[in-house]
């Protein structure tokens, strides 16, 4: 073999493609042992539950126009219910040969002089191979979907995690520049605002973390609850923080959180965002002139926070 020979690439031939798209259409790479043996047992009970119809058919003296009909829907409902071509086409093979052997007079002889029966392994193949494309195609289909509400998701999630970046941001620059021109009055006022930053820069960086992990998981998890804690320790802090973002706004607080401390079973962590995400829309829609009330509520087993404000007041349009 010369040097040209060895750095050839062999390009497959049309019977090549031909004969890996058909094997494609039988068994399908994506499909795992699992699968298949699944498969094969929807067609093992189907085809076993159409020979006990016929059977009962055959016993009542009306076989001749019925066992056929009854061996085609049970192809079409294998050719559903299975992926690729192969159990549609092995359904298809041994009806065709239950109804001449076992259901046929003579009963278990073969006899292929009966009248219609080429016609008949002709309507079960072209049942299989129909129901079997269109089966197919529905399952391409599925796919798509599934991948665009994937992507939907993907976008969904990168919107909501900029939003919520958007506010301890927000925050940090603003007790950074209270540092910056010193607009504190004692240093104990500073160190406070230096913990602050402190607390908001982990923030951030645990958005950031989750971001990470929901980027490595494609199906829905279940949020971690911390041990149950009380009312005051969950809320105390993220509270305070947002009552303070908002003063500096130049909004004011009005706080109704009863004298009842109860325990609470959350995620600490998703109560900031939440909080979080409230302020923002505080910020940029409730009415600077109107207290912003933020009262306990408790009913039954569960308990939460109802915040309440006027919007700013629409524009009017210019005509």
């Amino acid at each position: 073999m010369d040097d040209s020979e060895k750095g050839a690439v062999h390009m497959p031939t049309a019977f090549q493609k031909n004969w890996a798209s058909f094997r494609e259409m039988l068994i399908p790479k994506r499909q795992s042992r699992g699968q298949l043996l699944r498969d094969a047992g929807i067609t093992f009970c189907i085809l076993a539950i159409a020979a006990a119809v016929c059977t009962v058919l055959t016993h009542m003296g009306d076989s001749d126009s019925a066992v056929p009909m009854v061996f085609v829907l049970a192809v079409l409902l294998v050719a559903r219910l299975t992926d690729g071509f192969l159990f549609s086409l092995v359904a298809t093979v041994v009806s065709v040969i239950s109804v001449n052997y076992a259901f046929t007079y003579p009963y278990f002889a073969f006899n292929f002089t009966i009248t219609g029966y080429p016609l008949t392994f002709l309507t079960m193949f072209a049942v299989s191979l129909v129901v079997g494309m269109l089966t197919d195609r529905v399952n391409r289909q599925e796919r798509v979907k599934a991948e665009a509400e994937k992507e939907k998701m993907k976008a969904n999630l990168l919107r909501s995690v900029s939003h919520d970046l958007r506010t301890p941001l927000t925050t940090l620059l603003l007790y950074t520049e209270i540092l910056q021109y010193h607009k504190y009055e004692t240093p104990e006022q500073a160190d406070n605002y230096l913990n602050k930053i402190d607390a908001k820069a982990r923030q951030i960086k645990q958005l950031s973390d989750n971001l990470f992990e929901y980027a490595l998981v494609t199906r829905d998890t279940v949020a971690v609850l911390d041990p149950p804690a009380h009312f005051s320790t969950v809320f105390e802090e993220p509270l305070t923080e947002m009552v303070e973002t908002l003063q500096q706004r130049g909004f004011a607080c009005a706080l109704e959180l009863g004298e009842e401390d109860v325990l609470l079973l959350v995620s600490g962590q998703y109560v900031r965002r939440i909080l979080d995400n409230i302020t923002s829309n505080l910020v940029k829609y409730a009415d600077p002139c109107s207290d912003i009330l933020v009262r306990f509520v408790q009913e039954e087993d569960r308990a939460g926070l109802c915040f309440e404000n006027r919007v700013l007041p629409v524009p009017a349009s210019s005509e």
